[in-house]
């Protein structure tokens, strides 16, 4: 029997309220997924009262501020703060984002951050990625090509180079692999669209010459055909690319081939 309370067979109970000062201005309330493995406890919902006057527009800056101004044991990630390296992705308002490109503004009401759901929670809302990022690299996502060039770069036609649009500009972020109910239920041996999507990006690079072998890895019941195309992936991910729609082009790829 499956069991989708995480850490496991735990139960969320009721944390603490962390209100503004009586100086303020506009007021947003964030209710916050906690978790400490050290203390033992349940994980707990705990509500911030944040003044957005005084952060950024992003929830990212009003996490910042949590951190500083009510609770500095707060846990997540971050780094860039421009959607370029997928550090914060988590769970905000049910949907998987990152939270800094995501403007409070587009929130109505409350706003509540989980981390990214179906992952094993290491504390409050980071994760743990060895296992996707272990997948990653079980694609052997470099170029491959025992052939030096005669001379000087490997080049590409302005077509070529147009193939792996929509492919290369992946940050590994995860937001659309944990949205995927195939991936929820197989971690352990489908490999989830993040990084089919990353296997795609060299099976259609001009310059690879490992085709074939790439294709042999993923001719799998379980690796490649899991994808059922339920599409949450592409609603997911935050730089608007289709890892469903490459997913497809393997497939045919293989069929092709057979």
């Amino acid at each position: 029997m499956a069991t989708f309370r995480l850490p496991k067979n735990s139960r969320i109970e009721k944390g603490a309220m962390y209100s503004c000062s009586d100086q303020h201005g506009l007021v947003r309330r964030f209710k916050i997924y906690r978790w400490n493995p050290d203390d033992g406890k349940n994980p707990r919902l705990d509500i911030f009262e944040v003044d957005i006057d005084e952060t950024g527009p992003m929830v990212l800056d009003a996490l910042i501020s949590i951190k500083s101004d009510h609770d500095s044991s707060l846990a997540f990630r971050r780094s860039c703060g421009e959607g370029i390296c997928g550090s914060c992705s988590m769970n905000i308002n049910g949907t998987n984002q990152l939270a800094c490109i995501t403007p409070m503004a587009s929130i109505d009401g409350e706003i509540a951050v989980y981390p990214l759901p179906h992952m094993e929670v290491v504390k409050d809302l980071i994760v743990d990625l060895s296992h996707f990022f272990a997948q990653y690299a079980s694609v052997e996502p470099w170029l491959k090509n025992a052939n030096p060039p005669l001379e000087g770069e490997r080049l590409q036609s302005i077509e070529e180079r147009g193939r792996i649009d929509g492919a290369y500009e992946c940050i590994m972020c995860a937001c659309c692999s944990t949205s995927c109910p195939s991936y929820w239920w197989n971690p352990d041996r489908y490999l989830g669209p993040a990084v089919l999507l990353q296997a795609y990006r060299w099976l259609i690079d001009s310059r690879d010459e490992s085709r074939d072998e790439r294709l042999d890895q993923l001719q799998d019941s379980f690796r490649l055909y899991r994808c059922h195309t339920i599409m949450n992936c592409a609603t997911a991910c935050p730089k608007g690319l289709n890892p469903g729609k490459a997913i497809g082009e393997i497939k045919k790829m293989l069929h092709q081939r057979d």
